[in-house]
């Protein structure tokens, strides 16, 4: 199985469209980000300085040119769904915690808000300002609400507009990338070239870690993109190999290699994706790699942790599900 594309995303999402003008560089509000409000936040130091949006976005990103590929109409709904496995995996949602909600598949499962603190990121400070507000819904339902692909009049309201720039000046907002105006032919386009390469190459060799050992052992390198404090490392780094893969940018790391190490490591993404996109999670394959990354991943789990984990699962079966899954 290998995720391709998705179905037709959004008119106003396939293109990175010109940034408005309150997200220019010049207007030192931190628009997307806001350190003060991440420092005030209780457990705040078990937060990742970057988000699973920003890291699957920052993977996507030519360096020099500081955009996105034109052809890739994947990635705009993939974010929506990082968004919701950031919320879940800082604590922020879960699935509503009652015993008949096993009667009812996964995806229909109703998803609550279970601690509304600020985060500090607009983008996920927004979308639990919307779940407190709306009736509860499944989250496959919220993935479509927030990327404006609902049929439902009431919930139009519900879509998160220049996602793709906002993360952007985020990334530029913690002085990863910077912004720089680039001329087209027809229109002028904010671009956010790469300038700090050390938080790309963490992610890279993240994933490299995660996918490319033959026995999988959860030592990933200590740094401040990724430290030891942080919780449910391995998870989340599962959610990021996943969720980078149905966006279509894990490609962009496998590009100079052969096609049978970037096969073998598409592979083993899809397993992953099977894996874990079911909860409980299900080891579908006995071999040595697969078992490591499941068995590391159910030893930073507990039980107190499920109705969380069943939100990530959802998302996960959302990626299964996408148009071109061979």
């Amino acid at each position: 199985m290998s995720v391709q594309r998705r179905r037709g995303a959004a008119s106003s999402n396939t293109v990175l469209a010109p940034s408005s003008a309150r997200f220019e560089e010049k207007d030192e509000r931190k628009i997307a980000y806001d350190p003060e409000e991440t420092a005030r936040g209780v457990g705040s130091e078990n937060k990742p300085l970057l988000t699973l949006m920003e890291e699957v976005l920052l993977l996507g990103l030519k360096d020099e040119e500081g955009v996105l590929s034109f052809w890739n109409d994947s990635i705009s709904y993939v974010l929506r769904g990082c968004i919701m496995t950031e919320l879940a995996l800082q604590g922020k949602i879960a699935m509503i915690n009652d015993p008949l909600r096993r009667q009812h598949a996964l995806s229909e499962r109703k998803v609550e808000v279970i601690d509304d603190r600020q985060t500090g990121e607009v983008l996920l400070d927004e979308t639990l300002d919307l779940m407190k507000k709306s009736e509860p819904m499944s989250v496959n339902s919220w993935i479509d609400a927030l990327s404006g692909e609902t049929w439902n009049l009431s919930k139009i309201g519900y879509q998160l507009k220049q996602v793709r720039e906002r993360l952007c000046k985020g990334l530029v907002d913690k002085k990863i990338c910077r912004t720089e105006k680039r001329s087209y032919i027809l229109f002028d386009m904010a671009t956010h070239p790469v300038v700090d390469f050390s938080a790309k190459h963490e992610i890279v060799s993240r994933l490299h870690h995660l996918i490319d050992s033959s026995t999988f052992t959860p030592d990933f390198a200590n740094s401040k993109w990724f430290p030891n404090r942080l919780p449910l490392r391995t998870l989340r780094a599962v959610c990021l190999a996943t969720s980078a893969h149905a966006a279509n940018v894990l490609e962009n790391m496998y590009a100079n290699v052969s096609y049978d190490v970037r096969d073998t490591a598409f592979l083993k993404t899809d397993e992953m994706l099977l894996d874990f996109s079911e909860y409980p999670f299900v080891l579908r394959n006995s071999n040595p790699w697969e078992t490591s990354v499941f068995n590391a991943v159910n030893d930073e789990i507990d039980s107190s942790m499920q109705t969380r984990l069943e939100v990530i699962a959802a998302v996960l079966q959302t990626y299964t599900q996408l148009d071109s899954v061979v």
